[in-house]
């Protein structure tokens, strides 16, 4: 039963949000922040990302149940009663906010019950399932924990936490249209209009590259904002990776369209397997470790007596 409760709470996403969250406290500090503070944050930002994950799969059960990729999260086979998710999910969420505002201040816990409201109530039951542009809105609540650690820090906000918020939300779409397309097929099962389910792979693709270039432009700024030679050194190169990524998987997309060739009715994805298996989820991994190094560059450059 406990294991379940946990796996309401997406653990691999929290993991993802902590690798951003401790870098923008380093950056915010110039060094190392207090341990309370640290410690108090990561740990009220794990509850509060846990709340909203399972409120997540409190209002998505029904299409959980229809995807492969969920199929086996715990209201989907049952193993957790809608009701006691839905508890547990809002006990977590006033924990994480009360503890916040106890142990650091207003701004703070102010911007992580809006974490929380706004992946809920913006992305969850607003967008995901109306509009092809979802994830690249929703994802904004995926790009709070940065202004949560510099404002636990700093109790105000400035330039640098909203250019590491910028990265993280130009970074999203390439990162999650890459995973949908390979599971576009359940997303199409479940009517969630993601973008690989309503638009051509060319399309999908081509997107990507241009949002990747935005991130990789972004990255770059905060070089001369708030950061030292170190991260420009891991910036550029990580940059260029993660660009040669994106096209990569353009050109897979187009050499599967020529393939395809002028076959009536023929799907630029569906005739290419490899393409929403090795192709699509290699660039999904790549932005995972572009993002997560990119990020250690920082937490790195913010250590060094510049």
């Amino acid at each position: 039963m406990l294991r379940s409760y946990v796996a309401l709470t997406k653990p691999r996403v929290i993991e993802l949000l902590l690798v951003t969250t401790v870098p923008a406290m380093l950056l915010a500090a110039r060094g190392l922040p207090s341990l309370p503070t640290l410690l108090v944050t990561v740990l009220a930002g794990t509850l509060a990302a846990g709340s909203a994950n399972a409120l997540n799969c409190y209002f998505d059960r029904d299409i959980d149940a229809v995807m492969r990729r969920t199929g086996q999260r715990p209201l989907a086979r049952h193993a957790v009663s809608p009701r006691s998710a839905l508890i547990f999910g809002l006990a977590l969420g006033v924990v994480a906010v009360a503890w916040m505002r106890a142990a650091t201040n207003l701004l703070a816990a102010a911007l992580t019950l809006a974490a929380i409201t706004f992946y809920v109530l913006v992305y969850t039951l607003g967008l995901k399932r109306r509009t092809a542009q979802n994830i690249v809105w929703g994802g904004a609540a995926g790009c709070m924990p940065v202004l949560i650690g510099w404002a636990a820090v700093r109790d105000s906000l400035a330039w640098p936490p909203v250019v590491l918020f910028a990265i993280v939300f130009l970074w999203t779409p390439p990162h999650f249209w890459a995973l949908a397309m390979r599971f576009r097929d359940d997303y199409a099962r479940a009517g969630v209009p993601m973008l690989p389910v309503v638009a051509t792979a060319d399309v999908v693709a081509r997107r990507i590259v241009g949002y990747t270039w935005a991130t990789v432009a972004a990255s770059l700024l905060l070089w001369p904002l708030a950061t030292g030679w170190v991260y420009g050194v891991a910036a550029v190169p990580l940059g260029g990776w993660f660009l040669a990524e994106a096209y990569g998987l353009r050109s897979r997309v187009r050499r599967a369209q020529q393939a395809a060739g002028d076959k009536a009715g023929a799907d630029d994805a569906d005739a290419a397997p490899d393409l929403r298996t090795t192709a699509s989820l290699r660039l999904f991994r790549a932005s995972n470790h572009y993002l997560a190094l990119l990020f250690l560059a920082v937490a790195v450059d913010a250590l060094l007596p510049y």
